[in-house]
């Protein structure tokens, strides 16, 4: 009779105890892990020279002497180099009249070399993957891009499948967002998530300023990537997620307007970078940042800066100027990896988190070797940082990224093992960083500079390209 008692009085100690063990059991099954990634890098026949961008540039019909010498001042600060890769219709001459079905081959290309590799490299099969995200910005089709990956690997009729279209640069992490809303309610899934952008029907062929700074920034790439949440996988991961924010300043005019996709007064379709653009940006990062930086940062460094920032303000009255306060990021982050949305961006995060050109040379030597790579950008800076072997056992990344609407994501890792892959770098990393960035433009083009008068200037049709 005692022990009956016993046992009946310890009924809600036991459900109770039976409580905590399922909500630590379904925590740790919620954990977002990257197993492995895949870098596309196109075939040496997409390589985009100088000499041959000088003869995109010059079968453009619209363009006269101060157009050129736009272009000529972008491409030179741009910080971009001679080995980046374009659309092959571009190399066809035919960038003013794409077909449908370039950017079709433009993305499957990406599909199977990347998808391919990655798969081989885990020995996984792609009936094993439980969650399909793919992230193309500028191409939607019918049937979509996901659903021509899942034919040709013939997935699983169960998958669960996400089609993004129209987020940008920043969309690598909103599909990253994706997948762990995923794995926080399922156990034991595998996830495969593939980010690119399709370049081939979005080449500007107008003469607007701010529509054909697009051209000299953005090239072509991907990358794919294995996540999970299965327990069984936890050793072989090389990432774990720890924090995600997501800022979205669409609500605001000017945001909202200083990256639109549009027609010029030509009817040339394009996207339009406005002047407003470095200030939405700025603006879309300080906010993620004030509510990534208590997520990630140690105690003793939010104190810190509370306590200059209070200081700073009570003296407002009595001190004029004088540098304004920092927070310490690098004091619970051990690499920043930025996404490359050109020289102007690097520099304005750079000067904004008080970064060392250490931190920021896995973003700039990415720019300079691939370019803007719109939303795979990321994966290339991280690759960079392995293949320098940058990377240890406990370190701490945060990723950073942007896109049109005007959005800002961030996400913070925590590196499981040593990586040391050379993945899409191997064959060039030695060389990098080069002595200088400088690119041949100014050398082989500064000539337009001699001319003034745009209504008298004409290239001779015998004018050979250096």
């Amino acid at each position: 009779m005692d022990l009956i008692s016993i046992l009946i009085n310890g009924i809600p100690l036991f459900y109770l105890l039976y409580l905590i063990w399922k909500i630590l059991d379904r925590k740790r099954h919620q954990n977002c892990y990257i197993l492995d990634y895949e870098c596309h890098k196109p075939t040496d026949d997409r390589m985009l020279s100088t000499k041959f961008s000088g003869e995109i540039i010059r079968r453009n019909k619209h363009l006269g002497l101060n157009e050129y010498k736009f272009l000529l001042k972008a491409l030179v600060s741009s910080g971009i180099g001679e080995q980046t890769y374009a659309p092959r219709m571009v190399f066809y001459g035919r960038e003013a009249c794409p077909t449908y079905e370039d950017g079709i081959l433009e993305m499957e290309e990406f599909f199977h070399d990347s998808i391919d590799k990655l798969l081989k490299r885990n020995k996984t099969s792609p009936s094993e993957i439980d969650a399909l995200v793919v992230n193309i910005s500028m191409l939607a089709c019918m049937p979509s891009l996901a659903a021509r990956i899942i034919n040709y690997y013939k997935m699983r009729e169960d998958i669960k499948v996400y089609n993004i279209t129209a987020m940008g640069c920043s969309a690598t992490l909103i599909s990253i967002n994706i997948i762990q809303s995923i794995f926080k309610n399922e156990k034991n899934k595998v996830a495969l998530m593939v980010t690119s952008e399709s370049l081939s029907p979005n080449w500007y062929t107008g003469n607007d300023k701010s529509m054909i700074l697009a051209n000299c920034l953005f090239r072509s790439g991907g990358c794919a990537i294995l996540l999970t949440n299965k327990l069984a996988l936890k050793n072989k991961a090389i990432l774990k997620l720890k924090q995600l924010v997501r800022v979205h300043h669409g609500a605001k005019d000017e945001s909202y307007n200083s990256v639109v996709q549009r027609e010029d007064a030509q009817g040339n379709l394009g996207y339009h970078l406005d002047k407003t653009l470095p200030k939405a940006a700025t603006r879309a990062l300080v906010d993620n940042l004030k509510q990534i930086a208590p997520l990630i940062l140690p105690v003793r460094e939010l104190l810190r800066f509370a306590i200059v920032l209070f200081v700073k303000r009570m003296n407002r009255g009595s001190i004029n100027g004088g540098p304004r306060p920092v927070i310490n990021f690098k004091t619970g982050v051990d690499h920043i990896c930025l996404h490359t949305g050109g020289k102007a961006v690097i520099d304005g995060v750079g000067a904004s988190l008080n970064l060392s050109e250490y931190d920021l040379e896995p973003a700039r030597m990415t720019l300079h070797r691939f370019g803007n790579t719109s939303a795979s950008s990321l994966w290339y800076v991280l690759g960079y940082m392995e293949a320098k072997k940058r990377l240890k056992k406990g370190d701490k990344m945060l990723m950073i990224s942007f896109g049109a609407g005007f959005k800002c994501n961030s996400c913070f890792w925590e590196v499981l093992r040593d990586m040391g892959d050379g993945n899409v770098w191997k064959d060039c990393i030695d060389n990098y960083p080069p002595n200088t960035l400088v690119n041949p433009f100014l050398e082989k083009f500064g000539w337009l500079h001699d001319y003034e008068d745009a209504d008298t200037f004409h290239i001779p049709d015998d004018y050979v390209i250096p």
